[in-house]
């Protein structure tokens, strides 16, 4: 590794691996030892101590120079990813993200690790390799870490045992060959004690290789063999005096140079780059042109005629390498949810500055992080790894992510907590997302609601099981059948008989079984009946996705509002006694949470007068 600080003006350092491996301990020794600490903050960690701290007061406690929450402090561990600065002697700079080791925070190593350039991956020499270990090397590698730095950390406990460093080493490498990371370093080091951090260690004379310090001033890039596609993600159009108009962002992987061919991605439209702008370059005081702009240019690009381009769509280089927008993609999947993943509930995939509502269709496999196997499963559970198939609710480009972080990368957010549920890598986009085309025909919606002489839509009923929803529904469209109006009922047990008879009531089915009643709903609605869906559909996000399929005056909820009590004693199907004798452990609203509507456009009551409620069903339907 030769050295050269100036390929790469800040370099992304992320520490990983097991709790209690010296992470924090280890940074802090080389922040300390680099120059990289306030005075006033060593100070703190020479006169500061946590309870049961074996450090003598007076000498540094380097952890504490990392561990920012005083909740860390308390606890002795790292929760949140904590970022400093460091400079090397040889004047690199380098952004250090402290990431944590235990499992319920893997989300946040994997933030860090999503632009890291080198991993520290810690490894404790007295407790060996352990799964964490294996799942950081994993995440670190799918987020596109070349270079990992195996710390063998704490060695003065095992004597400085050249054969302990070694097998250490062989299981770990055994893991990133499996993985494809180009390059390994290991380290034999004490974080506590000092040993080849700065300073080459006089207890291991069998270790020739360099420091840790020495690894990162001498660390340069793996750059691909082929030069990297221009992408740039529009974030903010630039409206100015003289009719000016650009799109600002950042140069995000390749090169751009004036009068480039370039194509909207998104759009498929075609121009030519006339003018890179930044702000930062003035000659007798204006703003002038660069004739290029490289990978990390924030620049605003300008072209040569009008083209339509909003925020979040991607200026690709013209050619057969441009992004092609797609709504089926196979990805590599970090699950991060407390909830695990659940077929056919809507997420909203975000990337960059997108956001487009997206369903997880297939779970191909969960990856062993241990063995390397890839078992068969049908859900990810939290910090499970694992390979997916997602569908958008309309095409988007995206990227490999070996080819483009930036364009390949993606997040999912649940729609009712707005919780990060899921960290995603692309890995290309499916063949039949090109294959399947919508066909338009001549006879529409339009012309099927001037037939049949009213609008079409959906009555989606919600409740308990046992509420009353088929009764209300069934007496509602004998009451619209007289007025004329053309009805069909999708009932939750009739469909169940064919079309979900494949489901079962854990919460990932039931997202399913909501998702494809209401695709069959949409259909029908299409077709202009007024459909009536009798569904337990216990959970605000699948009934949230089930109505952004539709226009706003065609989705009609309707909550029928029943007693727990009430629906128990009645127990017409018999199911409440089977779940009060365990025979039924998914029934909701015993064994599974029922989440009642927060705004329905119509609450009923089951205990109600039944003709009453049809009438103020139908008046709602009829916009009486």
């Amino acid at each position: 590794m030769a050295s050269n600080s100036a390929l790469t003006p800040v370099l992304h350092l992320v520490t990983c691996g097991s709790v209690d491996d010296g992470k924090s301990t280890l940074i802090g020794r080389l922040l300390s030892e680099t120059g990289s600490v306030p005075l006033d903050t060593l100070e703190y960690a020479r006169r500061t101590r946590r309870g049961g701290s074996t450090i003598p007061v007076g000498e540094i406690d380097y952890s504490l120079l990392t561990d920012g929450l005083e909740a860390e402090r308390e606890q002795g561990i790292t929760i949140d990813v904590a970022y400093r600065h460091m400079n090397l002697p040889n004047g690199r700079r380098v952004l250090v993200a402290d990431s944590p080791g235990h499992e319920q925070y893997t989300r946040n190593m994997a933030v860090a690790a999503s632009n890291g350039d080198v991993s520290i991956l810690m490894v404790d020499a007295a407790r060996g390799v352990r799964p964490q270990t294996h799942r950081h090397l994993t995440i670190s590698a799918l987020m596109g870490v070349k270079t990992i730095i195996v710390a063998v950390n704490k060695m003065d406990l095992v004597g400085y045992e050249h054969a302990t460093f070694e097998e250490i080493v062989g299981t770990v490498r055994t893991t990133a060959a499996r993985l494809d990371v180009p390059e390994v370093i290991a380290i034999p080091v004490s974080a506590f004690v000092g040993d080849n951090i700065t300073v080459a260690s006089e207890n291991m004379p069998w270790y020739t290789g360099p420091t840790l310090q020495e690894a990162l001033e001498t660390w340069e890039p793996i750059v691909a063999e082929e030069e990297q596609p221009f992408r740039f993600p529009v974030q903010f159009i630039v409206r100015a005096e003289g009719n000016f108009r650009g799109y600002a962002g950042t140069v995000v992987s390749g090169s751009v140079a004036r009068g480039d061919d370039i194509v909207i991605a998104d759009s498929g439209r075609t121009a030519k780059v006339d003018r890179i702008v930044t702000y930062d370059l003035h000659v007798d005081g204006h703003i002038a042109d660069l004739d290029s702009a490289d990978d990390g240019a924030a620049v605003t690009i300008t072209l040569d005629h009008e083209v339509d381009v909003t925020r979040g769509d991607i200026i690709a280089a013209a050619g057969a390498d441009a992004p092609q927008p797609s709504d089926r993609f196979a990805c590599d999947m970090v699950w991060l949810g407390e909830e695990p993943l659940a077929h056919g509930r809507s997420y909203l995939l975000v990337s960059g500055s997108r956001s487009v509502p997206a369903t997880v269709t297939n779970v191909r496999h969960r990856l062993d992080v241990v063995t390397g196997h890839e078992h068969a499963a049908r859900l990810l559970s939290m910090n499970d790894i694992g390979r997916v198939e997602i569908a958008t609710d309309k095409p988007i480009p995206m990227d490999a992510y070996s080819l483009c972080r930036d364009t390949g990368g993606f997040l999912l957010v649940d729609r009712v907590t707005a919780d990060t549920v899921a960290a995603g890598m692309v890995r290309h986009a499916m063949r039949r997302s090109t294959n399947v085309v919508r066909h338009d025909y001549d006879v529409d919606e339009e012309a099927r609601r001037l037939l049949m002489g009213h609008d079409a839509k959906v009555v989606w009923l919600t409740g308990l099981s046992g509420a009353g929803k088929s009764t209300i529904a069934d007496a509602a469209v004998r009451r619209l059948h007289a007025l004329g109006v053309h009805t069909y009922v999708l009932d939750g047990d009739n469909v169940r008989h064919g079309l979900n008879k494949d489901l079962g009531f854990t919460p990932e089915d039931r997202a399913e079984n909501v998702r494809r009643v209401a695709e069959v709903s949409r259909l029908m609605v299409d077709a202009g009946l007024v459909v009536f869906v009798a569904l337990v559909s216990p959970f605000v996000a699948d009934r949230r996705a089930a109505r952004d399929l539709f226009a706003p005056d065609q989705f009609l909820e309707v909550y029928v509002d029943t007693p727990l009590e009430v629906v128990t004693e009645r127990d017409t199907k018999g199911l409440y006694a089977k779940a009060a004798s365990g025979d039924l452990p998914n029934l909701t609203g015993v064994g599974q949470e029922y989440e009642p509507p927060t705004s329905p456009d119509v609450v009923l009551h089951g205990t109600g007068d039944l003709e009453r409620s049809v009438d103020e069903l139908v008046r709602a339907i009829l916009g009486e």
